[in-house]
């Protein structure tokens, strides 16, 4: 992951309350309403100490629940030296907004451990998770029906097992345990197509908003993804993916990637696949074959390569107002959170860039933590109960067509038609459908509402309308 250290003074947290102010100006919704939405609901920051060695270190966590609109309240745990109680609040604060465009019924929350992940033993990083989950647990924000994290930056399936296993160790009795927490293992009641969610949730919404003709018009680009020079700025989790379904699944080009020790271009298409691995055997991805290289110094010229879409897939705050003048993508897709602040992207709407927001973008991974959650709380994987039937549906219809034209296919391709769906198919399926209905449904309210010019806007719009409704049901506003 990349942090280009940007010189913007408006912090993270201030770009998502601008955001929000903006939109809340097309709703029609009492001021108190909308200040009691925009509102952090409850902040917890704690210090615990771990023995790392022969020496105790104090260290700073946080968990911020933002919503409690709906519950359980859902967010990702990262552990990263740039932690603070100001990233929490408003990563804490998009997993609001992001639940609602999606149609996932979680508030929003966020949890941050400061350390970096990477200076620790295997031995230590399970100590200092499992000492963060027994504060949350003391203070009941954890829980299936409560409080459900999942891995963000820093964290993975191996830190999300630890959390489970020592909230089972205080909750033994707690048939729904496994719902506590999610984007854990397979084996350990993990869901599959878990990894890859938000970066394919990412893939998914690029695509919709090129297939729109008219829409693509606009920015003098064809309708379709196939063909589309992409640049990727971050090679982790959800940029890897990002750039690997888009290649293979969508047929556009990677043209640019970036990562910490530097950046690389390559007009004529970089092989993701051999890139990772390139940089897997030598420790970097400068000096890729058929590519120019740019060091560490000039990593931060990624974002300004020449592309039709500039996936940032980093941290936060890496479009500024010291370079938004110069992107030349004319599409942004937010992979990672916050990319872009709210005076950057004024400069961005003003030179026609269409930006994906990231509240919508790269909702992809709390979808899949919902189907994961729905999974542990039926104890049941999906496809159990009718892949059989199904295949043997398909296969009697493959059949009867054969009787009746007189004609056969070979055995692999009546495998293909009439195979079942397994649980990763149904995953990727209700991901794709839910990340299609979400865009048009933001879409839409872009173009009824013809004062809201940006799609981050009409999102917000989207969000803040079906949290109000939340609200409004329980007669607490007029």
């Amino acid at each position: 992951m990349i942090d280009l250290e940007p010189k913007s003074q408006t912090s993270f947290y201030q770009s998502v309350q601008d955001y929000f102010d903006k939109a809340a100006q097309h709703t029609n919704l009492h001021p108190g309403l909308l200040e009691q939405i925009k509102a952090c609901n409850a902040v917890y920051q704690v210090h615990f100490p771990v023995k790392v060695g022969n020496e105790y270190r104090v260290i700073e966590a946080y968990r911020v629940q933002h919503s409690h609109h709906r519950t359980p309240t859902k967010g990702g745990i990262r552990f990263s030296n740039h932690v603070n109680r100001e990233e929490v609040m408003a990563l804490a604060t998009l997993m609001t907004y992001k639940c609602a465009i999606v149609d996932v019924p979680f508030g929003g929350a966020k949890g941050g451990v400061k350390v970096n992940p990477w200076e620790f033993t295997p031995g230590q990083l399970e100590k200092l998770t499992r000492r963060y989950t027994s504060e949350l647990i003391r203070r009941n924000m954890i829980g299936p029906s409560v409080d459900v994290p999942a891995p963000d930056y820093g964290t993975g399936s191996r830190e999300m097992a630890w959390i489970y296993d020592t909230y089972r160790t205080f909750n033994g009795d707690d048939i729904d345990a496994a719902g506590c927490v999610t984007g854990k293992p397979v084996n350990q009641h993990g869901i599959r197509g878990r990894t890859e969610a938000t970066g394919r949730g990412v893939f998914y919404g690029m695509r919709e908003a090129c297939n729109q003709a008219d829409d693509m018009k606009k920015l003098g680009l064809t309708p379709g993804i196939a063909g589309k020079k992409i640049v990727v700025q971050g090679l982790g989790n959800v940029g890897s993916y990002s750039a690997i379904i888009s290649q293979d699944e969508g047929d556009a080009i990677i043209v640019g990637v970036g990562e910490v020790e530097g950046a690389i271009y390559s007009e004529n298409g970089i092989d993701i696949h051999e890139l990772l691995k390139y940089r897997k055997e030598h420790g970097s991805i400068l000096g890729f074959p058929g590519a120019t290289s740019l060091d560490k110094n000039e990593r931060s010229k990624v974002l300004e390569m020449e592309c039709d879409i500039l996936v940032p897939a980093a941290l936060e705050n890496q479009i500024t107002m010291a370079n938004a003048h110069k992107i030349k993508a004319k599409i942004i897709a937010e992979a990672a959170n916050g990319p872009i602040t709210s005076m950057a992207e004024e400069v961005l709407l003003k030179n026609g860039v269409m930006i994906l927001p990231d509240l919508y973008l790269n909702a992809g991974g709390v979808t899949v933590s919902y189907f994961e959650w729905l999974k542990n709380l039926s104890h049941m994987r999906f496809g159990r109960m009718e892949k059989r039937f199904n295949q043997r549906t398909y296969q009697g219809l493959v059949e009867m067509v054969e009787k009746l034209t007189g004609k056969s296919i070979s055995e692999q391709e009546k495998k293909m038609i009439a195979r079942g769906a397994e649980e990763i198919d149904l995953v990727r399926s209700g991901l794709e459908e839910t990340m299609i209905t979400a865009y048009q449904q933001i879409r839409e309210i872009k173009k009824r509402k013809r004062k809201i010019e940006d799609l981050r806007t009409a999102a917000f719009v989207s969000a803040i309308n079906k949290i109000s409704s939340d609200y409004l049901s329980l007669g607490i506003f007029p």
